[in-house]
């Protein structure tokens, strides 16, 4: 009898660490398990996306893929953000923060981070899109490479491989108008761009530390 006891709590105890996102070290955790995308949403254009050897290949025409997990259930106000992020030559890409699920287009909430080394738009990866515009590159097509985001009350911060390239404070938002006009600090979710066929992009070891709010 103890014995059955015992099996049966290690089996739940294997169920508990496995039905959700796993905790890291120094408060980091998994949003993409590496095999599917349980815990993620997509909307049109859903096979712009796939799973392939661990990571998250983005091919094909304009899609986003939002996470809709149960992490702060999917609603992250303060937090570090982290993907390790392989680009192909003359692919964009993009991570929004503070966004919302929406069935096609480009996401209209929050704000869009670039992955960009040498698509045709100037624009380089670490750019706050619209807002900060980095014009170096700070990686290069072929590697991965680290993108990291910190919101922080209204400041972000943004770093490639560790270097800082965005040090933002946002102070402008009563100014914007047109498509701009709603892509400022609030909460919100992170979503990944498909942005268009020729652009081929990876994603893996996807991850976040919320924050005291």
């Amino acid at each position: 009898m103890k014995k059955g006891l015992y099996s049966i709590g290690v089996i739940l105890l294997l169920i508990a660490v496995n039905a959700t996102s796993v905790l890291a070290q120094d408060g980091w955790i998994s949003l993409f398990n590496g095999k599917n995308f349980d815990g993620w949403k997509i909307g049109a254009n859903a096979s712009s996306f796939t799973v392939v050897d661990g990571t998250i290949q983005v091919a094909g025409p304009r899609a986003h893929l939002f996470y809709d997990g149960p992490v702060k259930n999917h609603m992250f106000k303060n937090f570090e953000f982290k993907a390790t992020v392989m680009t192909k030559p003359g692919s964009n890409s993009g991570i929004f923060i503070h966004t919302t699920y929406q069935e096609d287009g480009w996401p209209s909430q929050g704000y869009e981070v670039q992955v960009n080394q040498s698509h045709t738009d100037y624009k380089r990866t670490g750019s706050l899109y619209n807002v900060i515009d980095v014009k170096e590159t700070y990686a290069k097509d072929n590697e991965w490479y680290t993108e990291y985001i910190k919101v922080e009350g209204k400041h972000i911060t943004i770093k490639i491989n560790d270097k800082v390239v965005v040090d933002y404070e946002e102070s402008d938002v009563d100014k914007r108008e047109g498509e701009m006009k709603n892509r400022f600090l609030k909460t919100g979710t992170f979503a990944l761009q498909a942005h268009d066929p020729k652009s081929v992009v990876f994603y893996k070891d996807i991850m976040v530390k919320p924050l005291t709010e």
